[in-house]
């Protein structure tokens, strides 16, 4: 078992101002931690480097949006799709990252008013498809993430999730559980962990206001004992958001501080995580 940070709680975009705090986090006692790619133009070797001095592990996330839709009608956004999560793909390899997780999937925040037809699954199916065989020669395991109502259409549930990866039908496209969106979604969430089973390469620790884990109403207890029975032994890492991007914030729809500061929660997060851990697991 791994314990990761994302990083979107302090930043978008990795930069000079980051290092204290990924200082920090190695000092808190974080193996890793998850890189946005949002922007694929950055030195993203150089930084693997710097993170191998701080001997920090990472795995990534990305997006689309309606310029890249992978479930577009239109043959050339969906193209462009395949071509991005790809480039996005090659960032993970140049930084180290061995899992790039996120709603890829389709575009973030888009809604066409009615629920996927069997051409949006099926377009989104074919775009991913070519994503997971470059992600197979490059080593990267996908790790596709459901995301409740309001923020997409196309995957909701987790058995939606594996659905989508057995129609893809590629070793490296996986999926990730999520606590939040399972805490909206699913009406059994330790059923959904179970019934996804061995197709969860990665999990989300995320409380339901999207603060400090173990602080709301998150089913924890059984969330926990449900991944100990599917033997579980990846990545925990912690998602949490701020106020310390005005972008993000307007994106996850936070007004409000949640929790005294960012080392805090970080710090709490990971004491609670290894807690439960240290309860089910024994290494």
């Amino acid at each position: 078992m791994k314990f990761g940070m994302n990083v979107l709680l302090w930043t978008g975009e990795l930069n000079e101002g980051l290092l204290p705090i990924l200082e920090r986090l190695k000092q808190i006692g974080y193996d890793g931690i998850e890189v946005p790619i949002f922007n694929l133009d950055l030195d993203y070797r150089q930084w693997g480097a710097r993170l191998n001095d701080l001997g920090l592990e990472r795995t990534a996330v990305t997006i689309r949006t309606a310029e890249d839709n992978p479930i577009s009608p239109n043959a050339t956004v969906r193209q462009r799709s395949i071509e991005l999560t790809q480039k996005a793909i090659d960032c993970c390899v140049d930084i180290g990252a061995t899992h790039l997780v996120g709603p890829f999937h389709s575009a973030l925040g888009e809604f066409s008013g009615q629920g996927p037809t069997t051409d949006e699954w099926n377009w989104g199916v074919d775009s991913l498809r070519p994503v997971a065989e470059y992600a197979g020669k490059a080593g990267v395991t996908l790790a596709l993430e459901c995301l409740n109502r309001f923020e997409t259409y196309l995957l909701n549930t987790h058995a939606d999730a594996v659905r989508f990866v057995e129609a893809i039908d590629h070793p490296n496209c996986q999926i990730m559980y999520d606590t939040f969106h399972a805490n909206i979604e699913e009406k059994d969430e330790a059923a959904a962990v179970r019934a996804a089973g061995d197709w969860i390469a990665h999990v989300h620790i995320s409380e339901n206001d999207r603060s400090t884990p173990g602080q709301g109403n998150v089913r924890w207890e059984e969330t926990f004992d449900a991944l100990r029975e599917i033997n579980y032994d990846g990545w925990l890492t912690v998602e949490a958001f701020g106020l310390a991007l005005p972008e993000l914030a307007a994106a996850t729809k936070i007004w409000r501080r949640m929790y005294a500061t960012e080392d805090q929660l970080a710090a709490q997060a990971l004491t609670f995580m290894q807690q439960h851990v240290a309860r089910r697991w024994a290494f």
